[in-house]
């Protein structure tokens, strides 16, 4: 994997070029001192200073191993910590959210915290305030990757930690949105290859219906709007497919990597490339579900097979093991 092809993934590179094809959004820079905020692990985890005084949430989420511990904290303790404030931050997003319509979905760079919306007061990513944002950026292991992670998967030494840049992108919040119209198109050589149905934990018997139009559309507008037009040869493009046949981007991802290849194998992919074939898959009965998985590791980091993410950074922990030890014999 290079670095090049997942730095074109950032929602702050590839959505100015593709706004008119896909959701509203709005984004801010980050600055330094929010993004350390989210990566503070120690400690009960206070919830930043509101400026308009507002806010539902509580100043300080509990810590799940003492169910008896206070929200508020103890003004007279000597330990009490100072609750952060991001005064310019909550501004700017707050203006973001009234121009949206009054509720977004938030993403980092690549991710949205997608396995902390548990922890909403909705269930959902539908956020309303700063608090609501702060919240599930900080309770997410999706973001974790996104801040300390992105590139571990790119071959060379000159690999970077972290993007110069870390960028929140506030999306309008679309209630009318159905999951069973997002798919995933697989792009190999600015050719796809794949089209997977992207909610798989359920069985949709109306993709069975627009089957044949699904894939059409969708192949025509990945034609006419994003092959040449997009910054690397190898990616995924995850789109929505409207009532009226028209489709909507909604991100883009690197080919392998940390991205989940769903209802495809990467080696059945890869013979889709050989064969220069072009193939769209749905769930085609309940018995093709896949379960959903309830976990603190990124969800696209659960794809285990040869050249993901997570295989990548197995495979280099054993190579570091290994030099190491030849290191201690040589030193013997």
């Amino acid at each position: 994997m290079k670095v090049d092809e997942i730095s074109c993934c950032q929602i702050q590179e590839w959505y100015p070029h593709f706004k008119s094809l896909s959701f509203k959004t709005l984004i801010h820079e980050l600055p330094q001192s929010f993004v350390s905020y989210l990566l503070e692990d120690s400690g009960p985890f206070l919830l930043p200073v509101s400026i308009s005084g507002d806010d539902a949430l509580p100043n300080r989420v509990p810590n799940v191993d003492n169910e008896h511990e206070s929200l508020i904290p103890d003004e007279d303790s000597e330990s009490s910590t100072v609750q952060p404030s991001f005064p310019e931050l909550e501004s700017e997003i707050r203006s973001s959210i009234m121009a949206l319509g009054g509720a977004v979905f938030p993403k980092l760079n690549w991710s949205s915290p997608k396995d902390a919306a548990w922890i909403s007061t909705t269930g959902t990513l539908k956020c309303t305030s700063f608090s609501e944002i702060a919240l599930l950026l900080h309770s997410s292991d999706s973001i974790v990757h996104d801040l300390c992670h992105a590139f571990d998967s790119c071959d060379g030494p000159d690999s970077p930690d972290q993007p110069e840049k870390f960028f929140l992108a506030l999306r309008k919040w679309y209630p009318s949105l159905h999951p069973e119209m997002e798919f995933r198109c697989f792009v190999r050589d600015q050719i796809l290859i794949g089209v997977s149905q992207r909610e798989v934990t359920g069985f949709y018997p109306i993709l069975l219906e627009r089957k044949s139009e699904i894939d059409t559309n969708i192949e025509a507008f990945f034609r006419e709007n994003v092959r040449l037009k997009f910054k690397s040869e190898n990616y995924v493009c995850d789109v929505y497919v409207m009532k009226d046949g028209r489709v909507k981007i909604i991100d883009f991802g690197p080919y392998g990597a940390f991205t989940l290849p769903l209802l495809f194998t990467w080696e059945e992919l890869e013979e889709n490339y050989m064969s220069k074939r072009r193939e769209l898959r749905i769930v085609e009965n309940q018995c093709g579900v896949r379960p959903g998985l309830k976990t603190a590791v990124p969800y696209d980091y659960l794809d285990m097979s040869a050249g993901s993410g997570w295989d990548q950074v197995l495979k280099r922990a054993d190579e570091e093991l290994q030099r190491q030890g030849k290191s201690t014999e040589a030193g013997a």
